[in-house]
C-alpha cells in the first residue's frame, strides 16, 4: 500500500513538473512574451533602461522617487546613462477621511500622480515618449503620538514613491518593447467650478469659486489639502 502511494506521488510530481515546463511554450504560442526577457533579434529592455539618466526631482518626495527609479532601472548592474534622460514631475495631496465629531480625522488618504517624459541625450534633445502614473495610499492618524504620526506619513510617502517608480519603469520598459505610446490622462478638459463657502465674497470678483480636483471632487468636500514634502 505504501509503495503504491509512493509511486502515485512520484507520477503526480512528474506530471506537475512537465506541465510547468510546458507552460512557457504554451504562453509563447498565445503571443505572450516576458517584458524583461531576452529574445533573439529584439531590443534588450534591461540594457536600454540602464541607459536612462533620471533627472533631479526637487524636494524629499521627489528624491525618493528618483532613488526608486534609479534602483529599478539599473536592475542587477550599475546604470550607464548615455542615451536617454527621464524627467518626472510628481504631485502629492492628502485628504481627511473618517471625520470624527470633534473635527479630527481617523485616517489620511494620499493621492500621488507623476507625469514623465523621456528625452534623448544629444545637442538638441528630442522627446520620444511620455506617460502618466497614479497611485493611492494612506495611514491611520495617531494624534497622541507625534513621532508615530510622522513615521506613518514618511512610511506612506516612501511606499508611494516606490509604487510610482515601479509604474514608470514598467511603462518605459513597455515602450522599449513595443514602441506603443502609453495612455495619458487628458488634461485639456474643462474643469468644473463650485462656490466656496469658506472664503469671504469679493465685491469686485464675485463669489469665490473652487476648482474640482483630479477625482472631479473639490477639496472643500473631502478636506483634501496639499502635503508639505519639505521635511
Amino acid at each position: 500500500m505504501t509503495r503504491t502511494r509512493s509511486l502515485f506521488s512520484l507520477c503526480k510530481a512528474t506530471l506537475t513538473a512537465t506541465a510547468l515546463m510546458a507552460a512557457p511554450l504554451l504562453l509563447s504560442g498565445c503571443g505572450f512574451k516576458p517584458l524583461y526577457g531576452e529574445e533573439k533579434g529584439a531590443i534588450d529592455v534591461p540594457a536600454e533602461l540602464k541607459d536612462i539618466y533620471v533627472a533631479n526631482i526637487p524636494q524629499r518626495f521627489g528624491q525618493q522617487i528618483r532613488l526608486a527609479l534609479q534602483s529599478q532601472m539599473a536592475g542587477d548592474g550599475p546604470e550607464d546613462p548615455r542615451k536617454y534622460k527621464l524627467v518626472v514631475q510628481p504631485t502629492i495631496s492628502g485628504e481627511a477621511i473618517d471625520i470624527h465629531g470633534d473635527n479630527t480625522t481617523g485616517r489620511t488618504r494620499m493621492l500621488a500622480t507623476a507625469h514623465w517624459q523621456l528625452f534623448t541625450i544629444e545637442q538638441t534633445p528630442r522627446l520620444v515618449t511620455q506617460g502618466y502614473a497614479q497611485t493611492l495610499d494612506g495611514y491611520t492618524n495617531t494624534y497622541e503620538q507625534y513621532f508615530a504620526q510622522t513615521l506613518n506619513m514618511e512610511s506612506t510617502m516612501g511606499r508611494i514613491a516606490q509604487t510610482l517608480g515601479e509604474q514608470i519603469t514598467q511603462q518605459v520598459a513597455t515602450w522599449f518593447k513595443t514602441h506603443a505610446t502609453p495612455a495619458d490622462v487628458p488634461n485639456n478638459q474643462p474643469k468644473a467650478l463650485y462656490p466656496s463657502p469658506n472664503l469671504i465674497p469679493d465685491s469686485d470678483q464675485g463669489t469665490p469659486m473652487e476648482q474640482e480636483g483630479p477625482d472631479a471632487i473639490p477639496n472643500m468636500a473631502t478636506g483634501r489639502a496639499p502635503i508639505d514634502t519639505n521635511f
